[in-house]
């Protein structure tokens, strides 16, 4: 933000405390798949997780070691379930690096928070959405991960 010296910036906020969650999927050929839910539970993971095994039928995931992706009882046995078609591996505690998504949250942010204003709650969901549904990020996961390695 440019402001005259000597002038108190001024910045309009709406005071709310409404929350929306995406989950996101990107594949090594380079599909992705993203969801907007209005919170971050087991349920929501749940139902992101169906969708994702129906749109890919074969998928091993890399999670983080959020609460919301392995400790409920009803993920578990999802999981399990399907055993046969959905793997999992959970990346080591604290390493948002070697999660390629937390790039796509990174650009996310800053394009869509970095000097925006949504007068209204519901303007930023549609955006976030709009975003994440019409954005490619063309990251090659191979070398996302494999970048820090020398």
């Amino acid at each position: 933000m440019w402001i005259p010296k000597g002038k108190r910036p001024i910045v309009t906020v709406t005071g709310s405390h409404q929350k929306t969650c995406v989950f996101g999927t990107l594949t090594v050929d380079g599909k992705q798949f993203f969801r907007q839910y209005d919170v971050f539970n087991q349920s929501s993971f749940l139902k992101y997780l169906k969708e994702l095994h129906r749109k890919f039928r074969k998928v091993l995931l890399f999670l983080d070691r959020a609460p919301q992706h392995h400790s409920s009882v009803i993920i578990k046995k999802y999981l399990k379930e399907n055993n046969d078609s959905i793997r999992v591996k959970y990346l080591p505690k604290g390493s948002p690096d070697y999660n390629a998504v937390e790039e796509c949250w990174r650009q996310g942010k800053n394009d869509l928070l970095v000097s925006r204003y949504y007068p209204k709650f519901h303007n930023l969901k549609s955006a976030i959405s709009n975003y994440y549904r019409t954005r490619r990020f063309k990251l090659d996961i191979t070398k996302y991960l494999f970048r820090n390695a020398s």
